[in-house]
């Protein structure tokens, strides 16, 4: 079993920028990472995955161009800049050995417990 645990959130301001971690206790370039959040009110939702082979990324249309999922050892990280306060919400990575993380209403081999964001406004 995968263990995951996240870090990075805090309360920032709209416009700011945040660094997330997702460290895991295997190497992560055998593993397919993704993540996901949940927003008071809202489903889940699909935020960024990273493929466990060749590290094809995968983004949702709402933080394209802002988002950028990449990894190194043991640790997936997930840079957001240009944050807005509809990114609020619980984060949290969750990684699978074989199939892209990209689906919220799947369960994967392993997700962590999440780490919170708010944007103020």
């Amino acid at each position: 079993q995968v263990e995951l645990v996240e870090s990075g959130g805090r309360l920032v301001q709209a416009g700011d920028s945040l660094r997330l971690s997702c460290a895991s206790s295997n190497p992560v370039n055998s593993l397919s990472v993704g993540w996901f959040r949940l927003a008071p009110g809202k489903a889940r939702q699909f935020v960024a995955a990273i493929s466990w082979n060749q590290g094809t990324t995968y983004y949702s249309d709402s933080v394209k161009g802002r988002f950028t999922i990449s990894r190194d050892r043991n640790t997936v990280f997930l840079q957001m800049n240009g944050l807005k306060p509809d990114d609020t919400a619980l984060y949290n990575c969750a990684a699978d050995r074989l199939r892209v993380v990209d689906n919220p209403r799947l369960n994967y081999d392993s997700q962590g417990q999440g780490t919170q964001v708010t944007v103020s406004s």
